[in-house]
């Protein structure tokens, strides 16, 4: 297979907006409904934590696939960053679908996540746990998101040096904390909504 025949699978699988089916299933367009967002923290919000947790899952996987099963079957000797670069269009897919004309994709956590429990598995690990304990602390989604950018490339850092792999993940970070900018407006505003601890179940359209 061409390297460049990967780079489509990759950008469109990235580009499936599990978010947006799930709730269209559900008779709603989480477009208009949370924070307008369609990725897994909103999908929880709005679908409930059962539904939300699957599509955190699936966008997650669509971005570790690509990186581990296409590698493998293309003609050339650069296959580690050939699955780099699998791995950025499939995050790139996630934030601008090609399906809803390349707008209202999500923010990319959960598909860069996928992607280097693929290439990282101990470093990306690290980052998940990272993120969840500051999730349940300060029950900000986009601060555990944030804070999970920054421990990965440090986390790679530390096992592997400064590698190429590193230096896209500063780039993956950096890239994280810019869709995350109108988070950070709201934190400093003060109106950034918590994840609930109780039971979520849908909403209404």
């Amino acid at each position: 297979m061409h390297p460049l025949v990967g780079v489509l699978i990759s950008y469109l699988a990235g580009s499936i907006p599990f978010a947006y089916l799930a709730g269209k299933a559900k008779g709603i367009d989480l477009r208009q409904h949370g924070s307008g967002n369609l990725g897994a923290t909103n999908a929880i919000r709005v679908l409930g934590k059962r539904i939300g947790g699957a599509v955190y899952l699936a966008d997650t996987l669509k971005g570790t696939l690509p990186v581990l099963l296409l590698p493998p079957l293309i003609d050339s000797t650069q296959r580690e960053l050939w699955a780099i670069a699998f791995g950025i269009v499939a995050i790139l897919g996630h934030v601008r679908p090609i399906f809803l004309m390349g707008q209202g994709g999500g923010k990319g956590v959960a598909t860069a996540g996928g992607v280097f429990f693929g290439l990282a598995p101990i470093p990306a690990i690290t980052a998940f746990l990272c993120f969840v304990a500051t999730l349940a602390i300060t029950r900000y989604a986009s601060v555990g998101s944030m804070v999970a950018a920054v421990v990965l490339p440090a986390a790679i850092l530390a096992l592997n040096g400064p590698t190429v792999l590193f230096g896209i993940a500063c780039a993956v970070g950096l890239f994280v904390f810019w869709t995350h900018r109108s988070n950070i407006g709201r934190l400093r505003n003060g109106t950034e909504p918590k994840m609930s601890r109780s039971k979520q179940e849908p909403q209404s359209a």
